[in-house]
């Protein structure tokens, strides 16, 4: 069964949540409900988010405050972030949006292709991650098993690391690809993060390299 990424749509407003379920349902994942900045955050501590789509204008704690809390969070810091308003105050008004974290800003009314197209970005990036951390588990594990083994565990290692590299090798196919889509793109955040899982993607192949019969290189020196 194919993993669905989680995004958190977050506004105070029945129908705008609606709306944005209307729109995202396309891309085929898991779409969580929050009504305001405190409900988002209570499901920010049990829960993973390929993206967080904020609302700005929210009674009590608003989307700035909301996103600062978010920031503040290691294990949700880097989840990104796309404002919503209905308000523009201009330049300014944007400008606290990026610096409260936000990786874009959008405002209504927004063009529904356009915001699925930006959000099915970050879902992306957000998969080819989770494996990415899947492949480096089944790494790690297999890398004790050839220190617990001392000969690299024979028929059954060659088993393990031809799976591991046939696994990365899609990866590596998709997350290239990911790229390509994204040369053009004025959206640094993405690039940025497509560029930092192609440097993940790049150690996590010397290291399985390193654990081929022959090689000459040792895993604790990959950087």
């Amino acid at each position: 069964m194919v993993q669905k990424a989680k995004i958190l749509l977050v506004d105070d407003r029945p129908e705008n949540l609606l709306a944005l379920e209307a729109i995202l349902s396309a891309l085929d994942q898991t779409l969580v409900r929050a009504s305001s900045g405190e409900e988002a955050l209570k499901a920010l501590l049990t829960d993973d988010f390929a993206v967080i789509l904020l609302d700005v204008q929210m009674p009590g704690m608003d989307g700035f405050e909301t996103a600062a809390h978010i920031k503040r969070r290691e294990r949700t810091r880097d989840i990104p972030i796309i404002f919503l308003t209905a308000i523009n105050h201009g330049p300014h008004h944007t400008f606290r949006g990026y610096a409260a974290g936000a990786v874009d800003y959008i405002s209504k009314p927004f063009d529904p292709w356009v915001l699925r197209a930006k959000v099915s970005v970050f879902v992306e990036l957000y998969m080819k991650n989770v494996q990415l951390r899947e492949q480096a588990e089944l790494l790690r594990l297999q890398t004790e098993g050839r220190g617990a083994d001392g000969d690299g565990g024979g028929g059954s290692s060659s088993g393990v690391l031809a799976e591991l590299s046939a696994r990365l090798a899609a990866v590596e196919e998709q997350a290239e690809a990911l790229s390509k889509h994204l040369d053009n793109s004025t959206d640094a955040a993405a690039v940025a993060t497509a560029a930092h899982l192609e440097r993940k993607l790049s150690g996590l192949r010397r290291a399985l390299d390193a654990l081929e019969p022959g090689s000459a290189a040792s895993l604790p020196s990959q950087n």
